[in-house]
C-alpha cells in the first residue's frame, strides 16, 4: 500500500459497497461505511496505536521472517504463554516486552501453528511469497464467502417479520443481526447460560445499540435439555447467524445444513475467523488479528505495519453478512453461507470489486 491512509480508505470502500448492496436489497442504511467501522471508537477510549490494538489486547510483533498479530484477550491466553513461548506470567497481565523479545527470535510459521495449536489467535501477515496463506483454503476476493444451496426455496421468504436466532457475539454476527432487526425480523439472541457475550463486559452503550429491538435467550448448552431447547428453536428459525468454531457446534450435534434441508426457505449463516471449511477451520481469531492475516494493515514510510481502525475485520464481515442474508432470502432461501473475517480482509485489501 503506498500511503499510510490507504488501509483505512480501502476498507471504507469495501464497507461502502457492502452497504450499498444492502440498500439495492431495500435494508435501510445504519450509516456510511466510515460511521459503522468507526462505531465503538465513539465508546472506547478513540487514540490512535500503531502496533498496539484499540483494545489494547492485540499487539503487531516482529518476528524473524515478517510481521505477526498476537491477540491475547482472555485469562485463558494469558495462562498458556508458558507452554507457547515458555514465558512465566504473573497476576493475569500480559508481559509484552518479554512476548516481543521471544516473537522476534522465532520463524512466524512456527510461533502460529503452535500458537492456534494451543487455541491461540495468533497470525501472520502474508507476503508475496506466502506459501502458507497465498492459495490454500482462499476464496475469491471478489467474491469472499462460499454459499451452498442445501434445502429448498420458497416463495414466501421475507425478512419482515421473519425469525432470526442470533449465536453470535462480539462485533461482526450482532452488526450483521442489527441490520435485520432495523429490517423488520425478528431476532432473538442466544447466548450460554454460563459464558455470555464477552461485549457485555465491555462498554453498556455500544453492547446496547447493537442489541436495539432484539429479544434475549439464555440456554445451559451444557444440559441435555438446554441443546433440545436450542435444537427446538433453531428447527423454528428462518435465519440463523453463529460465529461459533465448527467443533463447537460438532459436540452439540448440530450440523447446519440438516437444519436448512428441513426447513424450507431457512438460511444460516455462519461467521468464522478462518471459515468453516479447509486446512484452518478451527483456527481461532478476532478482528484485529484476522484483518492482519488477510493483509488489512496500514503501513508508514518505511513499510513497518500498523492495524487498521479497531477490530476491523468485525464490522466488515457483519455488513457482508448482512448483504448476503438479505440476498439470500429474497432468492428464497435454501442455503448455508460460510464467511471468514480474514476473507472478507483480504477482499478489502485487495481493493476488490465485490460480485454479489
Amino acid at each position: 500500500m503506498s500511503s499510510a491512509s490507504s488501509g483505512w480508505d480501502r476498507a471504507v470502500g469495501f464497507a461502502d459497497q457492502a452497504i450499498a448492496r444492502q440498500v439495492a436489497l431495500g435494508l435501510p442504511s445504519l450509516g456510511a461505511g466510515s460511521e459503522l467501522l468507526s462505531q465503538r471508537s465513539l465508546f472506547t477510549d478513540p487514540s490512535t496505536h500503531r502496533q498496539e490494538s484499540m483494545g489494547g489486547h492485540c499487539r503487531l510483533l516482529r518476528t524473524v521472517d515478517r510481521w505477526c498479530a498476537v491477540h491475547l484477550p482472555r485469562v485463558d491466553d494469558v495462562e498458556l504463554l508458558p507452554a507457547w513461548l515458555g514465558i512465566q506470567v504473573s497476576d493475569n497481565e500480559v508481559p509484552w516486552t518479554e512476548v516481543a523479545e521471544t516473537v522476534a527470535t522465532r520463524l512466524s510459521n512456527e510461533l502460529v501453528q503452535s500458537g492456534q495449536e494451543l487455541g491461540l489467535a495468533v497470525s501472520a501477515m502474508p507476503d508475496g511469497e506466502d506459501d502458507q496463506l497465498r492459495d490454500r483454503g482462499t476464496t475469491n476476493p471478489a467474491r469472499p464467502w462460499i454459499q451452498r444451496q442445501v434445502g429448498t426455496r420458497r416463495n414466501d421468504t421475507s425478512l419482515n417479520g421473519a425469525l432470526v436466532v442470533d449465536l453470535s457475539s462480539l462485533w461482526a454476527g450482532p452488526l450483521c443481526s442489527r441490520v435485520l432487526t432495523e429490517a423488520g425480523a425478528r431476532v432473538v439472541k442466544v447466548e450460554s447460560a454460563t459464558r455470555p457475550d464477552a461485549s457485555r463486559d465491555g462498554d453498556r452503550a455500544f453492547f446496547d445499540w447493537l442489541h436495539e429491538g432484539q429479544e434475549f435467550l439464555a440456554i445451559p448448552f451444557e444440559e441435555t435439555s438446554g441443546v433440545a431447547e436450542l435444537v427446538s428453536l433453531l428447527e423454528r428459525a428462518d435465519v440463523v447467524i453463529e460465529g461459533s468454531r465448527p467443533r463447537a457446534l460438532d459436540r452439540l450435534g448440530i450440523v447446519p445444513a440438516e437444519f436448512v434441508a428441513k426447513r424450507s426457505g431457512s438460511v444460516w449463516l455462519s461467521i468464522t475467523a478462518y471459515g468453516r471449511c479447509g486446512p484452518w477451520r478451527d483456527w481461532v481469531g478476532f478482528g484485529d488479528d484476522a484483518a492482519v492475516a488477510g493483509g488489512l494493515v496500514d503501513h508508514d514510510g518505511s513499510g513497518v505495519p500498523s492495524f487498521v481502525g479497531d477490530a476491523v475485520a468485525d464490522p466488515l464481515t457483519g455488513l457482508v453478512g448482512a448483504a448476503l442474508v438479505a440476498d439470500a432470502v429474497r432468492r428464497g432461501g435454501g442455503v448455508t453461507i460460510d464467511v471468514a473475517l480474514r476473507e472478507v480482509a483480504r477482499s478489502a485489501a485487495s481493493a476488490a470489486r465485490v460480485v454479489w
